[in-house]
């Protein structure tokens, strides 16, 4: 391994595909179930990588001088990025790592982190989502000498994912957002859920220093009891004596005030956000608690969560026409669709319409989760419901409620247009693999 980060050292930066190649990198030639990086070793080191990391006993090994053989080139990228957090400081002393989980709300809030901190620091953070096996090493090996705090997302969908990826990125501190029922199918159940994202806790009582936590929450407040002494640093909307304002057609984002000192709530601060959703006041609040200990200061905390405008259908809201369009397409679980929903509810406008599609990875309880939703819906009164995939379609023959249904979200788009949507404040939410952006085409952005 010191070989190995002495050379990586020497190269800038690592990748995993050939196509993202600018010249100096080191590749990591992986491998999946429909894929062998070994064979892309030397295309490669001809693209222009300096070295090429690739398994031993493969096609390659010992191919060239820049050829270098790892028993597994997985576990040898995460073992670097391992060595290259515990080998990085600041001024003397070991960089600090923030490490985040969640069942909703990871990559909104570790990006609100990131602005707020970037008040004072020079941060690296996890890109977009990469928040898995392979997105957690690559996250900790873009930290440079001029990082002075990192912010490292981590995703689960298995019970020990938690484990091994703390293992790697060793943070300092912690945040779990919160646990809801999602990813049921590789968990077995929301306990399993609970256990999983606890890893983060254990990892932190044991070696870390502490974690955020919303102390609001019960399920996360007896997740931190139940670890003897875990150190907390409580935020959440009651403990802050925070407020949610309404959202309405001129307002349409989220909106709080929060106290300019949190023992006294008599002078609050407005915030302005780009984000749809009350469900994502928590994550605002997290993103202030940290800027606070840190030491970016309150005024400068929320112009940062204010500049902050959200991507790739998370939280977004656009307009159509006289259209309000409420984006959350990106993923869909019980919880977070629950909470979407309850946002819609809350939304006024004239009409109010949900597009949603099967929420995925549910295993046994897929059925009975639709069945949930459908309950809900029926009770909500809606303009018009819109329902994409067959775990809907199962549910419906169940729990019959006022809706159309389409076996896909290409079908629901192209019925849209004989719906003439207008006034009309629209949710469009469901699972990544149903993709219920594709209904987009069906109205034109303003």
């Amino acid at each position: 391994m010191s070989l190995l980060y002495e050379k990586f050292l020497s190269c800038r930066g690592v990748t995993t595909d050939t196509r993202t190649l600018q010249g100096g990198e080191m590749f990591f030639a992986l491998k999946g179930e429909n894929f062998d990086g070994n064979a892309y070793a030397m295309k490669a080191l001809e693209a222009g990588a300096a070295y090429a990391v690739v398994d031993q006993g493969s096609a390659y090994d010992g191919a060239s001088d820049r050829i270098i053989a790892v028993p597994d080139t997985l576990q040898a990228l995460q073992d670097l990025a391992r060595c290259h957090r515990e080998r990085s400081q600041v001024r003397g002393e070991r960089l600090t790592v923030i490490g985040l989980t969640g069942t909703n709300g990871k990559t909104t809030t570790k990006e609100l982190i990131r602005r707020v901190l970037a008040c004072k620091y020079k941060v690296t953070a996890t890109e977009g989502n990469l928040n898995n096996d392979i997105g957690v090493p690559l996250s900790l090996l873009k930290i440079t000498p001029e990082t002075e705090i990192a912010v490292i997302e981590m995703g689960a969908n298995h019970p020990d994912d938690i484990a091994r990826l703390v293992s790697v990125a060793e943070p300092d501190y912690g945040l779990i957002t919160n646990v809801g029922k999602a990813h049921l199918l590789g968990f077995g159940s929301f306990e399993g859920v609970q256990r999983a994202k606890g890893q983060l806790y254990d990892y932190i009582a044991e070696k870390g220093k502490a974690v955020f936590l919303n102390v609001d929450d019960p399920v996360l407040s007896a997740m931190a009891a139940s670890r003897p002494g875990l150190s907390v640093i409580p935020y959440g909307i009651q403990h802050w004596n925070a407020l949610v304002l309404p959202s309405d057609a001129q307002h349409p984002f989220l909106r709080m005030a929060v106290p300019e000192d949190v023992s006294d709530s008599d002078c609050l601060l407005g915030i302005e956000t780009h984000l749809a959703g009350a469900y994502n006041a928590n994550n605002v609040l997290a993103a202030l608690a940290i800027g606070l200990y840190f030491g970016v200061s309150l005024d400068e905390a929320i112009q940062a969560v204010g500049e902050y405008v959200p991507a790739n259908s998370r939280s977004q809201l656009a307009h159509s026409g006289s259209n309000v369009l409420i984006l959350d397409a990106y993923n869909a679980n019980p919880t977070s669709m629950a909470a979407a929903l309850d946002n819609l509810a809350q939304v006024q406008a004239p009409r109010r319409a949900a597009l949603l599609g099967d929420m995925r990875e549910l295993g046994a309880d897929s059925v009975k989760e639709h069945v949930a939703v459908l309950e809900k819906l029926s009770g909500m009164g809606l303009d018009c419901v819109c329902l994409v995939g067959e775990e809907f379609h199962k549910a419906l023959s169940q729990c019959p409620i006022q809706a159309e249904w389409f076996a896909t979200s290409e079908d629901l788009a192209k019925r849209l247009p004989a719906l003439a949507f207008a006034d009309t404040a629209i949710l469009v939410k469901g699972s990544r693999g149903i993709q219920m952006e594709k209904v987009l085409t069906a109205f034109p952005l303003s």
